[in-house]
C-alpha cells in the first residue's frame, strides 16, 4: 500500500523562499536555490511543489535527475534529460540568436544535430554559454507572454558528472539578470557537488537551504495527513492516529518523511495499524522495529513476498543502480520478455521500483534507500558474483563497448573485485569521453584507472593509461599537473613509453608551453625530445617541432634581428614538412605563423599563406580552421582595402558553425574596423554583445581585444572618461602582456588630438615607438606609420621617406602619410605636390570618416601658415563634423583658424554645449533640445509655444525637424522617446 502525505509538512521557510524566488524570476531576476538534506528527507517533494507552481504560473518547467547508471555518472545527464523534458513535447527554440550554440548542445539536442557535418566538440565552457543562453530564450518570452520565466531543477546533483556540476557553477554565476530559477537538490556529504554548493553559497552566488528533520508535531501532522488520504477523514482527528504509533513515529523515523511513510507501510501491511470499526486507526500488538533497519526490514519484508525470480531481479537490479534499464536487466537476468514483464510488475506493485519518466524501457527503485536497502541484504560475495555476471553480459551482447557500456562495465567489474579489467574499462571509457569532449568527465575517469594501477606490479599498465591522461589535462588547460604527471613516467625500463610515444608526448607539452607563453617549460620539454630523436624515424614528428622551435625563436628577444628570418624559416618548414606527412592541422598552424611573418613582405604574400592553409582546412574538412584562416584573411582585407567583406563572412561563418570563441573572435574584429569606417553604434553592438560573453567564457586574448576596441571607440568620439575605464579594465585582465599594447597608446593618441593636447598625441606615439623597438609587431594600424609621420610632420621634424611595400601604404596610415608629404612639400615652397599629396590622403580616407576630418584639421593648418592649398574648405567641413560629433575642442580650433583666415565662422547657438551628446549627434538645435524637453509632459503646441516665447507655428516646424532627425514615426512615438532619454540622461 503506497502512504504519501498530500500536503508538505514543516517546509514553510523553503516554499516562501522559493515563491520569492518565482516572482523574482517573473520579472527577470534569477536566482539559484540548492536544497539538501539525507536521502528521504523531502528534497524531491519540494522540488516538485516548486515545478508545480511555476507550471500553474506560466512558467517554463524543465526537470532531470542525476543517475549513475552502473555507478558512474555519465557527462550532462541531468542536463540533457532536463532539456528533451520540455523540447520532448514542443520541439527546440527557433529563437535565431540560439543559432551559434546549436551545435555546442548537439549532443544534448538531437535536433540540432548537423547531419553529415561532424563538428568538433564544443568545449566545456561553451556548453556552458549555450545552455545559459537556451533557457534565457525559453524564459524570456514575454512578448507572447508564453513561459514568462523558466525553472530548470536538478535533481540529486551529488551523483551528478564534472561537466554538469561545471554547467551549474556557470549558471549559478551569470543568471542574475535572467529570467531563470535554477533549482538543485544533493546530499549534503563531502565530494565535488557538495564543495561546489558551499563555495556558491560562500559567494552568494547560490541560496542554500539545509532541510531539518521533522518535529514531533509535523510527524504526527504529516502522519495523520497520510492516512487520513486513504480513510477520507478529515486530518487532525483524534481517533486517526493512536498516540502509541505517534510516539513510536517520531523516535524510529528521527524526523525523516521518507521512512514516515515506510513505517506507515510497514504497520498497515504487518497489520500492526489496521482500520477501527468506524474508519479510524487502531493499534494491533508492538508497534516497534528496529532502528537504524527500519527501512531495510521493511523493504525486505516486501521483497519477500515475491518469487525467487522476482528477488533475483531486484537485487540484480540494485547492483546496477538506482536507474536502470530494462535491456540490461534481461541480459543479466536471461529472463524473456514475458517473465521480465511479470516480475517487474510485481515490483512495481510492491511499491518498490517505479518507471523512470517518459522513456518506455527506463525505471527507477522509488527511493534511493530502497536501492541501498537490497544491497544491505546482499552479502559481499553476492555483490560481487551479480556485478560480475552483469559485466560479462554487457560485453557479450554489445562487442567494443560503445556509448555509455564501457563506464558501466568498469563500474561492475569493480564491484566485482577485478581493479585491473576494471582500471583498463575505467581507461576506455575516459579516451571515449575525451573524443565526445566531456574532458572533465575523461579527468576524472582516467585518473581513477591510473589510481587502480598504483601497484608497480602493474607499470606496463599504467603507462598508456598516465600517456592519455596527460594529453587529456594538456586540452583541459592544467599545464601545471601534466607536466608533473609526465615526470612521473620512467624514461627506460617498466613502465617506460616507447621512444616515439615519449617524443610525441613531449613535444604537444612544449606546444602546449608556447601557446601559455611558457617558454622555458616549452625549450626543456623540447631538449627532451630531441635526446630520443635519434632512436626512431621522427619524419612524422619533425613539422610539429618546427612549428614549436619556430614560435621559440620569435619569442626570444635576445636573439637578435635574425630570429625573424629563422622564425619564418622554421615555419616554412613544418608547413611543407607537414603537408608532405599529411598532417593537415600542422600544416594550418605553420601557414597561419606564415602569414604573420609574410607581412613584412607585403599583404599579397601573406594572403597567399593563409589562402594555401584555406585550401588546406577545406580539403580536409577542417571547419574551425577554415574559419580561422578567413578570418585572418578578413583582418588582412580590411587593412589594405578597408574592406570588411571578408570579415563578416567569417563571422557569418563562426555564427552557423557554433563556434563561439571564433565567433566572438571575429565581432571584435568587426567591431573595431566599425570603428575605424566611424560606425560608432554599430561598434558599440558588437563590444557590448561580445564583453560580457568573453569575460565569461575566460577567453583572455578576445576580452583584450573587445576592451581595446571599447577603448578605440571611445578615444575616437573624443571620451577620455570612457577610454581611461576601458583601458583600466584591459590591464586588470593582464592586457600589458599583450601584444596589442601598442593600440593603446594609438588610442590614447587620438583622444589627445581630439581635445587639441598635438603634445601629448605625440608622446603617445613616441611610447610606442618605443614598446615596439623591444617587441617588434605586426600590428600595423596603431599610429607609428601615419599618424606620428603627420605629426612630427607639423611639430617640423625633417621627412623620413618610407620603404617599399611598408605599413604606410595601407588606407588607414596611408591617408595621414600623404598628408604628413603635403606639410614637408607644402613647407619646401613646393604647393602643387603638396596639393596632389592631400588629394591622394584624401582618396585613402574615404572610408574614414573621422580620421578624414581629423586630418583636414591638422593639415589646414599648415597650409594656412604656408599659403596653400584650400584650408577654409577643409576646415569648414571639419568644423561642422565634430560640431555635430560633439567634440567640441576640434570644432572649436577649426573656428579659430577660419577666423585667422578672414573667412566667416558658422554661427553656433549658445546653450549647444547643453544638448547631450546623442542628441547632438543626431542633430539637435538649443532651441529643438528645448522643445524636446517639454515633450516629455506631452505638452501641446500652444502649451509649449507659450513657455519659450515663441508661435506654435515654430514649435510646429520644431516638431517635425525632431521627427525626422530622431527617426520617430508620429508624435506619440517622440513624446514616449523623450521621456525615455530624459530618465536615463537623469
Amino acid at each position: 500500500m503506497l502512504i504519501t502525505s498530500p500536503v508538505v509538512v514543516g517546509r514553510e521557510d523553503q516554499l516562501a523562499a522559493l515563491e520569492r524566488a518565482l516572482a523574482s524570476v517573473r520579472q527577470g531576476g534569477g536566482r539559484a536555490v540548492f536544497l539538501l538534506g539525507e536521502a528521504g528527507i523531502g528534497k524531491s517533494r519540494l522540488a516538485g511543489e516548486c515545478a508545480y507552481r511555476a507550471f500553474t504560473g506560466g512558467m517554463a518547467v524543465l526537470r532531470g535527475r542525476s543517475g549513475a547508471v552502473g555507478g558512474d555518472a555519465m557527462p550532462f545527464r541531468p542536463i540533457a534529460e532536463a532539456l528533451l523534458s520540455l523540447f520532448r513535447v514542443s520541439g527546440p527554440p527557433q529563437d535565431p540568436e540560439l543559432a551559434p550554440y546549436r551545435s555546442a548542445l548537439a549532443g544534448m539536442l538531437p535536433e540540432w544535430r548537423g547531419g553529415d557535418r561532424q563538428a568538433a566538440p564544443a568545449a566545456l565552457i561553451e556548453t556552458a554559454e549555450a545552455v545559459l543562453r537556451l533557457l534565457a530564450s525559453v524564459g524570456g518570452d514575454l512578448a507572447t507572454h508564453q513561459h514568462p520565466g523558466c525553472l530548470l531543477v536538478l535533481e540529486d546533483l551529488h551523483d551528478a558528472d564534472a561537466e554538469t556540476l561545471a554547467v551549474v557553477e556557470y549558471l549559478c554565476d551569470n543568471i542574475g539578470g535572467l529570467p531563470v530559477l535554477l533549482l538543485a537538490t544533493l546530499r549534503p556529504e563531502a565530494g565535488p557537488a557538495g564543495e561546489l554548493a558551499q563555495e556558491l553559497g560562500r559567494r552568494r552566488a547560490a541560496v542554500l537551504s539545509t532541510l531539518r528533520p521533522l518535529t514531533t508535531d509535523e510527524v504526527r501532522t504529516m502522519a495523520e495527513a497520510a492516512l487520513a488520504a486513504l480513510t477520507a477523514l478529515p486530518a487532525g482527528g483524534a481517533d486517526l492516529l493512536p498516540q502509541q504509533v505517534a510516539d513510536r513515529l517520531a523516535q524510529d523515523a528521527e524526523g525523516n518523511p521518507f521512512v514516515v511513510e515506510e513505517l506507515l507501510s510497514g504497520m498497515i501491511t504487518a497489520e500492526v495499524l489496521h482500520r477501527g470499526p468506524a474508519g479510524g486507526w487502531q493499534v494491533r500488538g508492538d508497534p516497534a522495529i528496529d532502528v537504524p533497519r527500519t527501512v531495510v526490514r521493511s523493504v525486505a519484508q516486501r521483497v519477500a513476498r515475491l518469487s525467487p525470480s522476482g528477488r533475483t531481479l531486484l537485487n540484480t537490479a540494485a547492483v546496477l543502480g538506482r536507474r536502470f534499464s530494462l535491456p540490461v536487466l534481461k541480459l543479466v537476468t536471461g529472463l524473456n520478455d514475458r517473465d521480465l514483464l511479470i516480475h517487474l510488475r510485481a515490483g512495481i506493485d510492491a511499491q518498490l521500483i517505479s518507471p523512470s519518466g517518459p522513456v518506455a524501457d527506463r525505471y527507477e527503485f522509488r527511493h534511493a534507500l530502497t536501492a541501498e536497502a537490497l544491497l544491505t541484504e546482499l552479502l559481499p560475495t553476492e555483490r560481487a558474483a551479480i556485478a560480475g555476471r552483469a559485466a560479462d553480459a554487457i560485453e557479450d551482447a554489445y562487442p567494443g563497448l560503445p556509448d555509455q557500456w564501457c563506464h558501466r562495465v568498469a563500474a561492475l567489474r569493480l564491484t566485482a573485485g577485478d581493479t585491473r579489467a576494471a582500471a583498463l574499462r575505467y581507461a576506455e571509457a575516459g579516451q571515449a569521453a575525451r573524443g565526445d569532449g566531456a574532458m572533465d568527465s575523461a579527468v576524472s575517469l582516467l585518473e581513477r584507472a591510473q589510481d587502480l594501477l598504483a601497484d608497480p606490479a602493474r607499470a606496463a599498465d599504467r603507462a598508456p593509461v598516465v600517456e592519455q591522461l596527460v594529453y587529456t589535462l594538456v586540452e583541459t588547460g592544467r599545464l601545471d599537473r601534466a607536466l608533473a604527471l609526465a615526470d612521473t613516467l620512467p624514461e627506460t625500463g617498466p613502465g617506460a613509453l616507447a621512444a616515439p610515444d615519449s617524443a610525441a608526448l613531449h613535444s604537444r607539452l612544449a606546444w602546449a608551453a608556447v601557446t601559455a607563453a611558457r617558454y622555458q617549460d616549452a625549450t626543456a620539454r623540447m631538449h627532451r625530445v630531441r635526446r630520443l630523436l635519434g632512436r626512431f624515424d621522427s619524419t612524422a614528428l619533425t613539422p610539429a617541432l618546427h612549428v614549436v622551435e619556430a614560435h621559440l625563436v620569435l619569442a626570444d628577444t635576445t636573439a637578435g634581428a635574425d630570429r625573424v628570418a629563422e622564425a619564418e624559416r622554421l615555419a616554412r618548414l613544418a608547413a611543407e614538412g607537414a603537408e608532405a606527412v599529411g598532417l593537415p592541422e600542422i600544416a594550418c598552424q605553420a601557414w597561419q605563423l606564415l602569414a604573420l611573418l609574410e607581412r613584412r613582405y607585403g599583404f599579397d604574400r601573406a594572403d597567399a599563406c593563409l589562402e594555401r592553409g584555406l585550401a588546406l582546412a577545406t580539403e580536409h574538412r577542417l571547419p574551425t580552421w577554415q574559419i580561422s584562416l578567413l578570418l585572418r584573411l578578413g583582418t588582412n582585407d580590411f587593412m589594405h582595402s578597408g574592406s570588411s567583406v571578408l570579415m563578416e563572412r567569417a563571422h557569418r561563418a563562426a555564427v552557423d558553425h557554433g563556434a563561439l570563441v571564433l565567433m566572438h573572435n571575429s565581432a571584435a574584429g568587426l567591431a573595431m574596423q566599425s570603428v575605424m569606417l566611424g560606425e560608432y553604434a554599430t561598434a558599440r553592438e558588437l563590444t557590448d554583445r561580445c564583453a560580457p560573453a568573453t569575460a565569461r567564457l575566460g577567453n583572455a586574448d578576445t576580452h583584450q581585444f573587445v576592451l581595446l576596441t571599447q577603448a578605440m571607440l571611445a578615444a575616437h568620439q573624443g571620451r577620455s572618461r570612457e577610454l581611461e575605464q576601458a583601458l583600466k579594465e584591459f590591464r586588470q585582465w593582464d592586457g600589458d602582456q599583450s601584444l596589442q599594447v601598442p593600440l593603446v597608446f594609438g588610442s590614447r593618441a587620438v583622444c589627445a588630438l581630439l581635445h587639441e593636447n598635438r603634445e601629448q598625441a605625440l608622446h603617445e606615439l613616441d611610447q610606442a615607438l618605443a614598446w615596439e623597438e623591444q617587441h617588434p609587431s605586426v600590428f600595423y594600424l596603431n599610429g607609428l606609420h601615419g599618424l606620428r609621420p603627420l605629426l612630427r610632420a607639423l611639430a617640423g621634424h625633417p621627412a623620413s621617406e618610407p620603404e617599399a611595400d611598408s605599413p604606410a601604404a595601407l588606407p588607414w596610415n596611408r591617408q595621414f602619410e600623404r598628408l604628413a608629404l603635403a606639410v614637408h612639400e607644402g613647407r619646401a615652397g613646393r604647393p602643387a605636390r603638396a596639393e596632389a599629396a592631400v588629394a591622394q590622403a584624401h582618396e585613402a580616407s574615404r572610408p574614414f570618416p573621422m580620421a578624414r576630418r581629423l586630418g583636414q584639421r591638422l593639415v589646414a593648418e599648415a597650409a594656412l601658415a604656408d599659403g596653400w592649398g584650400e584650408p577654409v574648405g577643409w576646415l569648414r567641413s571639419a568644423e561642422g563634423y565634430f560640431h555635430d560629433a560633439a567634440v567640441p575642442a576640434v570644432a572649436s580650433a577649426c573656428r579659430d583658424l577660419l577666423r585667422q583666415a578672414g573667412a566667416t565662422v558658422p554661427q553656433r547657438r549658445s546653450g549647444t554645449a547643453n544638448v547631450p551628446a546623442l542628441l547632438r549627434q543626431q542633430g539637435l538645435t538649443a532651441r529643438e533640445y528645448e522643445v524636446f524637453l517639454l515633450l516629455v509632459s506631452r505638452l501641446g503646441n500652444q502649451e509649449i509655444a507659450e513657455k519659450l516665447y515663441i508661435s506654435a507655428r515654430t514649435v510646429e516646424k520644431h516638431v517635425a525637424s525632431l521627427l525626422a532627425k530622431t527617426g520617430r514615426p508620429h508624435r506619440a512615438a517622440l513624446c514616449d522617446y523623450a521621456a525615455e532619454l530624459g530618465t536615463h540622461l537623469g
